[in-house]
């Protein structure tokens, strides 16, 4: 698949045009933010980790039906995938309250919901991503009810099967935040699972000791980012414990002084 002119740059990702009109082709950043764009940094390794735990759980989700943009891996650090007009629209799904929850209601960190809390996100970085009403969405033609209802029953769907997933490799899923897209080819228009389900996207808690395995740990200055996505990972059986997902660095070559040879 060949690269063409970079369409769009991101946060987190650069998309690309592919000389398939329906395709493109997305590339993971290095580039680490939080607070709306406020805190940054690059994080040497996070792109390469979150294309892998990414094209993982997307393909577990397509092969229980959950249709996304997800074509193939291409290598360490891209993706082809499906072009969507991204709806503007962020789903965020809530099971343990924590972060910006606790802090508008007052309820304390950690607490276990009885039932999975769906809230809407407007995206638009300009405005902090303000959330947003059903009625909002329906009153603004941002969707419309179909759509909604559509997407709200396959973020559930997601849930459930996310929720399954990490449980079973010793990891709660505390909340996680996913984008929707329409796909049209053929003469057919599609509402499909869009953008990548990772680290970044997802807080991961381990289950015994409540260690963060997400961007939380860049958030709260805890550190060592890459070593917790790297966890996510190999529990997921995606890496080997001894695998090194850091790019090679090699020495620069020092100068060699050659003598001349008189005759």
């Amino acid at each position: 698949m060949k690269k063409g002119k970079k369409l769009y740059e991101g946060k987190a990702k650069i998309i690309y045009a592919s000389n398939d009109k329906n395709l493109v082709i997305q590339h993971f950043k290095d580039d680490a933010t939080a607070f709306n764009n406020q805190k940054k940094d690059v994080i040497e390794g996070k792109g390469i980790l979150n294309n892998r735990i990414s094209e993982h759980i997307l393909t577990q989700l397509s092969n229980v039906g959950i249709k996304n943009h997800l074509v193939k891996r291409l290598n360490m650090r891209e993706q082809l995938v499906k072009l969507v007009e991204i709806i503007p629209i962020e789903f965020v799904v809530r099971n343990i309250a924590t972060g910006s929850l606790t802090k508008r209601l007052g309820i304390e960190d950690g607490t276990v919901l009885d039932y999975p809390l769906v809230e809407y996100c407007l995206k638009n970085d300009d405005l902090g991503d303000p959330l947003v009403s059903r009625e909002h969405i329906l009153a603004f033609k941002w969707m419309d009810v179909f759509e909604l209802d559509f997407i709200y029953e396959e973020v559930r769907r997601i849930n459930d099967f996310l929720q399954g997933m990490f449980r079973g490799v010793g990891i709660k899923l505390v909340d996680f935040k996913v984008e929707f897209g329409r796909f049209e080819a053929d003469g057919k228009r599609e509402i499909m699972l869009a953008d990548e389900i990772s680290p970044d996207t997802c807080r991961l808690w381990d289950m015994r000791t409540d260690k963060k395995l997400d961007k939380d740990r860049f958030r709260n200055n805890l550190g060592n980012l890459v070593e917790a996505y790297q966890e996510v990972a190999i529990r997921l059986n995606i890496l080997h414990e001894q695998s090194n997902i850091r790019p090679l660095t090699y020495p620069k070559p020092k100068a060699v002084k050659i003598k001349k040879k008189w005759k």
